[in-house]
């Protein structure tokens, strides 16, 4: 299913302290310069409309959220949802993630990295488009912190069982550990918008959560 057209932005709104892109970040990617502050930061991979990073911000005030998302009119809906919200702990860049992954995170640098319902790109032939391929699963365990995790949800089961198979291949990360379902207490209490759809279709989600040892 296709993404709808998305709600006009409001051309008042200053993006400037919310929205990079992966030239303008520092490299290596230093968070207290990027954020203002030195605190526990989370990545997010695809963010897309920012759903996430918005509901994360808001519960987290303690922790920093970076979003990447590579289509830039989703990148700047994200950053305005946030900025609507006055969430200071929320940076969102328009860019490949597995770029900003490989070429500018420093290694244990990130408490978390979230990774829900990537492109499955179903045709054999594209699997190599695929987020999950070994040299980013071998860029997460580097980039997160000892006791780090990596959360990855998806609504296509055999794209999660390859992930899970190639987790255990190239990397030491533990898991998967499980990660049960809740209900929804009002229409946006879903992780993203392809939760809510999935969910409201009567659909399987397979969610699971990988986790660096501590040393």
């Amino acid at each position: 299913m296709g993404r709808r057209a998305l709600p006009k932005i409001d051309p008042a709104l200053d993006l400037s302290a919310a929205l990079r892109t992966l030239d303008e970040l520092p490299r290596p990617f230093d968070a207290a310069g990027v954020f203002g502050r030195e605190a526990p930061t989370e990545l997010e991979v695809g963010s897309g409309k920012g759903l996430f990073l918005a509901t994360a911000a808001t519960a987290h005030p303690e922790r920093n959220f970076l979003g990447t998302e590579v289509v830039p009119k989703y990148a700047r809906f994200a950053a305005a949802r946030c900025v609507k919200r006055e969430l200071a702990n929320v940076r969102v860049v328009a860019g490949d993630a597995m770029r900003l992954l490989a070429e500018w995170i420093p290694d244990a640098s990130l408490a978390a990295i979230h990774a829900y319902f990537p492109d499955p790109w179903w045709k054999k032939r594209h699997h190599k488009r695929r987020v999950f391929k070994p040299s980013f699963v071998r860029d997460v365990e580097r980039a997160l912190v000892p006791g780090g995790s990596l959360h990855f949800w998806t609504d296509v089961e055999e794209y999660f069982r390859n992930a899970v198979e190639l987790l255990a291949a190239e990397t030491k990360l533990v898991g998967p550990l499980s990660v049960a379902e809740r209900s929804a207490e009002h229409d946006l209490d879903y992780r993203t918008h392809f939760e809510r759809r999935t969910r409201l279709s009567g659909l399987p989600v397979y969610r699971s959560e990988f986790r660096k040892g501590k040393e």
